[in-house]
């Protein structure tokens, strides 16, 4: 879990600056996905190649089989997966972070009474450090939104398309197209339906992930569209 302590960190700050399904996006990443990954999947997985057992003693043969049917290892793909969804995110905080240190010069620098015109007052952060999702914060937070989207309906429509599968299959079938095969090779993969069970699981996971980011979206527009009711009145 150690090595995932500096990505959790950054995360954990956006929190702050997110709304109500902001945050449970959050939650959901955090217990659901980098923690179960940490903890539970490695030890199921382990080493797949090691432990693909093939009816052939033709040296090269379980790699090469191993090699066609997971030409990426399934916890190595759900790693890519959940650093790419997170890259907006961290985009997002970083935008944050920059207005707010510009808003706290300005509110350290002397205003001057005579030239309020050219006085500049923080708009979109409080001494507090609290946010307000407005203007170009608005903006950065639906960009970061919109990217998460197309990430994760990506790596789900990809995950099929690099397997072929959803479920694991309790054997792999290689012939003589994958060389040094000769004929017919049958592998046996351990715990397939321990495997089947987290594959299933990370899956609903993303899905969840993205009708969240979709009903955020939502939610912010009725937001803008109550706003500017409201101003027009």
């Amino acid at each position: 879990m150690g090595e995932w302590s500096f990505l959790s960190a950054l995360l954990d700050k956006v929190q702050s600056h997110s709304t109500v399904f902001g945050k449970v996006w959050m939650s959901v990443l955090f217990l659901f996905r980098i923690f179960i990954l940490a903890a539970g999947v490695d030890h199921i997985w382990g080493d797949e190649q090691a432990n693909l057992k093939c009816n052939t003693i033709t040296p090269g043969c379980l790699n090469a089989c191993y090699d066609h049917s997971f030409p990426l290892s399934h916890t190595r793909f759900w790693v890519l997966q959940i650093l790419t969804v997170s890259t907006p995110t961290l985009m997002y905080l970083g935008h944050v972070l920059l207005v707010m240190r510009q808003e706290n010069k300005m509110r350290k620098r002397p205003q001057q009474k005579t030239d309020t015109k050219f006085n500049k007052v923080p708009k979109y952060s409080d001494e507090r450090g609290r946010v307000e999702l407005k203007g170009i914060l608005l903006v950065s937070y639906m960009l970061q939104l919109v990217f998460k989207t197309l990430f994760e309906v990506s790596f789900i429509v990809g995950q099929y398309y690099l397997y072929d599968f959803i479920l694991m299959p309790k054997n792999l079938t290689c012939s003589e197209k994958q060389k040094p095969c000769k004929g017919l090779v049958n592998c046996y993969i351990s715990r397939p339906t321990e495997k089947s069970v987290f594959i299933v699981f990370m899956l609903v996971v993303a899905v969840f992930s993205v009708l969240l980011n979709i009903i955020e979206m939502l939610h912010l527009m009725v937001l803008q569209v109550k706003n500017r009711k409201r101003r027009s009145t």
